[in-house]
């Protein structure tokens, strides 16, 4: 698993079949101190995250083993929204109410 931070969608208006239907995400890579570590993927959204959202992803032959994406096209996924993470004793990341609907 990876962390990531959501910053935008990627939209296809011709894609394979089976992923017709499923949101398309552009994810910029985390490093553990919650700094951008460079790059980024695209990942089939599995769980509703949206932009600026914090999360769990899943490449190469694990990102096909959410119901979502089993057996799909795909070789990244996003699979969970992270609330809070910490290394040792210091609190490196907390959602808040200002970072979307769902936040604790």
């Amino acid at each position: 698993m990876l962390l990531g931070r959501v910053t935008g969608t990627l939209v296809a208006s011709r894609k394979d079949e089976g992923l017709a239907g499923q949101t398309l995400l552009v994810v910029q890579n985390l490093g553990i101190d919650g700094e951008d570590s460079g790059g980024y993927v695209v990942a089939v959204d599995s769980v509703g995250a949206g932009d600026g959202d914090v999360v769990l992803y899943a490449s190469g032959s694990s990102a096909r083993q959410t119901l979502a994406t089993r057996d799909k096209p795909c070789d990244a996924v996003v699979m969970a929204i992270v609330d809070n993470w910490q290394v040792g004793a210091q609190q490196v990341y907390r959602k808040t109410a200002a970072d979307g609907p769902w936040a604790s």
